[in-house]
């Protein structure tokens, strides 16, 4: 028992014993042999400027403060913030781009993320995903759950039932949200955006806190030891067990299910975000905010942290991209949270071994506008929600390294070549994991509900090796 407890510290014997201990999904999954055993998703809520950032447009410096043309505009909804201005003044970006090689031919990447640039040749850059949602709320909630509306279970809901976890010490779905330093107004998350909805409560996402206890309630409370919580957590499993007799409900299982979770979670969770053991070297990589708990480098490292451990699914948001106005103010402050941490992500997984069998995607729910929103000056503008075109990326896990996939119009505003649907990304997330997205399903109130929605949705072949 004394060497069990010690060895239970040792990261090395944490990861051999979840090989050892997992836990399973439904039978029959995965349907097929998977490239990726685990997902990061880093979020970008609020919108990243695809313009700004990786869908280069250098022909639109030709086209400032001159108005949008109809044929490229062609009557789209707009959103109540400019269906009322009297002009769509094109606003072509202020930023420098620069072509990455990629092993092919070359990603263009603003001068706003250096290092995501260095790791080009690990992305597979998507510049023409779509959506019909063009308010956050249900562009988000449709993005992570497949529908518009409240209700639906999340994408890491999804894959913790389905596929189960690598370790029965930490939840199968972590989630993590970051501070920021842009805009500081923000749209607000919902829980149901990690909610397991109708599938067992036990697939929710767990929210790791930024400050005191990674977990409420983690501690014990004063007077109570570890042997006195283990007899507690005893008697009420009789207790339950008795119910489940009697009623039958699954979710009293899942009741216990959770209980036996949260005891583990007390030993397993300290040691996960204990960093002292970490060599300088690492935060060196990540950047100095890797050591402030809640910023984006930090979660960057428990992410990987982790995927060590056997994590099935951990989503890291970052909020506060809707630029609006100010864009030349706050954007690069947006891309320097992130664009150190997500380099040194990508490549500590790969020095570790683990970006082969691990997927990284990066995304938002919508792009914006080519057009400004407000007022229009050489160094000042700011862009609406548009969901006709935006860019998201993905490495490791079976994606092809070093490609571009896609292409958009001169004005960033129409796909003209290769279009991909959001259910379409989820699709291939599914299929990478080694899920058929049509057959995953559950019956739902006279539904057949699914992560990639009520239609059929392909992955996106081309990406995947």
């Amino acid at each position: 028992m004394a060497l069990g407890s010690l060895l239970a510290k040792d990261p090395a014997f944490v990861a051999q014993a979840a090989k050892r201990n997992g836990v399973p999904g439904i039978p029959g999954l995965p349907h097929f042999a998977p490239k990726a055993k685990r997902v990061i998703y880093l979020f970008m809520s609020g919108a990243p400027s695809q313009m700004d950032m990786f869908d280069y447009k250098p022909e639109m410096g030709k086209w400032f403060d001159k108005d949008l043309p109809e044929s490229i505009r062609m009557g789209q909804r707009l959103t109540t913030m400019t269906s009322g201005q009297k002009r769509f003044p094109v606003a072509p970006s202020i930023y420098n781009f620069k072509k990455y090689d990629n092993n092919e031919n070359g990603a263009w990447i603003s001068e706003l993320l250096p290092h995501t640039g260095t790791v080009a040749k690990d992305l597979a850059i998507l510049r023409t995903v779509y959506t019909e949602a063009i308010n956050h709320d249900p562009a988000i909630t449709y993005i992570l759950t497949g529908f518009q509306i409240p209700g639906f279970a999340s994408m890491g809901a999804w894959l913790s039932y389905g596929l189960g976890n690598e370790t029965d010490n930490l939840p199968s779905f972590v989630v993590l949200n970051s501070t920021w330093t842009g805009r500081k107004e923000a749209q607000a998350l919902f829980s149901r955006l990690w909610g397991s909805a109708f599938l067992p409560s036990k697939h929710q996402g767990v929210l790791l806190r930024s400050a005191g206890d990674p977990v409420l309630f983690l501690s014990n409370p004063k007077g109570v030891s570890p042997k006195v919580r283990r007899r507690m957590l005893d008697a009420l499993d009789e207790l339950n067990q008795q119910q489940f007799n009697e009623v039958g409900d699954p979710d009293v299982q899942a009741r216990i299910a959770q209980y036996e979770m949260a005891f583990r979670m007390q030993s397993s969770i300290p040691e996960l975000t204990d960093l002292k053991k970490e060599p300088d070297s690492t935060f060196e990589k990540y950047g100095p905010d890797s050591k402030k708990e809640g910023t984006f480098a930090y979660n960057c490292l428990m992410a990987r942290r982790l995927a060590e451990r056997g994590t099935r699914f951990t989503q890291i948001f970052h909020r506060g991209w809707d630029q609006h106005f100010k864009l030349p103010k706050d954007l690069p402050n947006q891309c320097r949270d992130i664009d150190q941490p997500v380099a040194a992500l990508i490549n500590d997984l790969k020095e570790r071994g683990l970006l082969d069998d691990t997927l990284v995607v990066w995304g938002g729910e919508f792009g914006r506008t080519i057009y400004c929103q407000g007022e229009l000056t050489k160094t000042e503008y700011g862009r609406d929600h548009h969901p006709k075109c935006f860019t998201m990326w993905m490495a490791g896990g079976g994606v092809k390294p070093g490609i571009v996939h896609g292409e958009t119009d001169e004005f960033s505003y129409n796909v003209v070549h290769k279009p991909v649907h959001i259910h379409e990304i989820n699709a291939t997330i599914l299929h990478l994991l080694g899920i058929d997205a049509w057959r995953f399903s559950m019956p739902v109130q006279g539904l057949d509900a699914r992560l990639t929605g009520a239609t059929r949705a392909e992955p996106v072949s081309e990406i995947m090796l």
